[in-house]
């Protein structure tokens, strides 16, 4: 009888293995997790209560692809390895503006594929995040998106994040300098005398933006609204929870800063070999050794702008203690399931949005960092929800400043303020 039960046995341990399986995918890509509206953090303003009337997609709930769209960890892999479904071949211009200190901005110019519905002349002014530029995947698709909306798009390219640009003095990109955004949108400004501004931000860039309009209120001058998608606030907070393994953070900070390693190292010849370079041969061999972005950030990106500690240069370089100057229309971005951005760090623009009644926070379920695909079970769809939403809400910022200035028309009008 032993024999004849030895399958059985079998049998059993193999639905308890299939069973096991199951239950980690289950639990690994969040199935059983609903899906729901995002929570939208707003004060009842007349802009806030048209906007959110105007912009269903904010308030209907957001559905992401059956099988892996509820996992942060896949949403934000495909964004990373995949990029986007299909993303569009763009025409542009490439346009290089040389700084006072050497180095030379560089941004992607691309002009509209259709009128915009409000007759108006409105670009979309794009800071993209961490080592990004306008080649990649998740950028070309929200410009290609934007540009079939009627809006001319400019896209910075963070200095030596390009591999084929050489850099022409002994600085690249750091996580709050405003400088080369700054002269993209001035030439932007000289060149349309007749454009609004919208000014949007992904991640880093979410940081640079809103410091970037902080900074100076002349900097918000024609600027219609701001939109910030997955940004992490403070820099100071969130190098903490980097070192934290839930979520598999320490890992990703292992990831990215391999990948800041290769952008440094590429541009290694100028950023330690010229007479003006603020490194040293010591901090060329410590950064071999880095494993994390704070190692890097110590021996090489605080030394750029000269801060003398880490805690400074995370302090001086985060948007935290300029966004509060910010009176322009704000749409803050951000998802439960970022694994890049811990939980703890939204108390920031949740309080934000509670204190301050030019600002929406909308904080979606399910997108994890960048990802926000929609589509039915596996497949993705090109353009994503948050390329939906960053273009449904320009559009009715545009529709609202045209209702509220009439004199537009003449071109002498000045943008109107969301702030009461």
């Amino acid at each position: 009888s032993l024999f004849f039960e030895m399958p059985a046995m079998f049998d059993g341990m193999k639905l308890a293995a299939v069973a096991t399986v199951l239950y980690i995918i289950v639990r690994s890509l969040n199935l059983k997790s609903p899906t729901a509206a995002p929570d939208i953090i707003y004060q009842d303003t007349p802009l806030n209560l048209y906007l959110l009337k105007s912009c269903p997609i904010l308030t209907k709930e957001y559905i992401p692809p059956l099988l892996w769209g509820k996992s942060g960890h896949l949403q934000t892999a495909l964004y990373g390895k995949m990029g986007r479904v299909g993303s569009p071949h763009l025409c542009g211009l490439r346009m290089y503006l040389p700084m006072q200190d050497g180095a030379t901005a560089t941004f992607d110019l691309f002009e509209p594929l259709a009128d915009h519905h409000t007759g108006g002349d409105i670009t979309m002014v794009i800071c993209p995040g961490i080592g990004n530029h306008s080649e990649k995947h998740y950028i070309r698709t929200f410009v290609g998106y934007s540009q079939s909306q009627g809006y001319r798009c400019a896209v910075l390219n963070h200095l030596g994040a390009l591999p084929n640009i050489e850099l022409t003095s002994p600085r690249m990109f750091t996580y709050g300098c405003t400088w080369e955004f700054a002269a993209m949108v001035g030439y932007i400004k000289r060149a349309f005398p007749q454009t609004h501004l919208i000014v949007v931000g992904f991640s880093l860039g979410g940081n640079i933006v809103c410091k970037f309009l902080g900074e100076n209120q002349t900097n918000q001058d024609r600027v219609l609204c701001c939109v910030s998608v997955c940004q992490g606030y403070s820099a100071l907070r969130a190098q903490e929870t980097f070192l934290q393994w839930d979520q598999c953070r320490r890992l990703y900070n292992f990831l990215m800063a391999d990948n800041m390693k290769k952008i440094i190292l590429s541009h290694r010849g100028s950023l330690f070999g010229m007479s003006s370079s603020k490194m040293e041969d010591a901090d060329l061999s410590r950064l071999y050794t880095a494993t994390s972005l704070m190692q890097i950030d110590d021996n090489i990106m605080r030394k750029f702008h000269g801060h003398g500690t880490l805690k400074e240069y995370y302090e001086k370089e985060s948007c935290l203690q300029y966004i509060h100057n910010v009176t322009v229309p704000l749409l803050l971005v951000n998802s439960s399931d970022d694994p890049l951005v811990h939980q703890s760090l939204l108390t920031i623009p949740r309080t934000l949005a509670e204190k301050k009644s030019n600002v929406v926070f909308a904080l979606t379920l399910h997108g994890g960092h960048l990802g926000f695909f929609e589509g039915a079970v596996l497949f993705p769809q090109p353009l994503t929800w948050m390329d939906k939403v960053i273009v449904s809400y320009a559009n009715a910022i545009c529709q609202w400043d045209k209702r509220q200035s009439p004199c537009q028309a003449t071109g002498k009008c000045t943008s109107s303020r969301g702030e009461t």
